[in-house]
């Protein structure tokens, strides 16, 4: 079954704090680790940057990912991987739900 938005168990946890109008993530925080459950609108876009590393998963949705110098058109069941400081930027073309894990604990702070 493909969700079309989260249930009641991940929008309890923590939101996350972002500026970027359309984006909404919830938290799950580990002591080494993070674990965000995106929701973005469709038509909005990740700006260029960079961090730890990063895996993902389209829970549902389609984007187009580059990662370095490739793009990667992803849609709903596919996954990604971003290792350590390579920049990235991402455009949504339907409302998506992604869940993201990151190797950093900080990586993102709360509401």
């Amino acid at each position: 079954m493909i969700v079309s938005s989260y249930p009641g168990i991940i929008k309890a946890l923590p939101r996350i704090k972002t500026d970027l109008e359309g984006v909404k993530g919830w938290l799950a925080q580990g002591e080494s680790f993070q674990i965000v459950f995106f929701e973005i609108q469709a038509g909005r876009s990740i700006p260029p940057h960079s961090h730890g590393p990063q895996f993902g998963f389209i829970i549902k949705g389609s984007l187009s990912l580059t990662i370095g110098d490739t793009t990667f058109d992803l849609s709903t069941g596919d996954s990604y991987y971003i290792p350590a400081d390579v920049s990235h930027h991402g455009q949504f073309h339907s409302d998506t739900l992604a869940m993201d894990f990151f190797a950093e604990p900080s990586r993102y702070t709360t509401e």
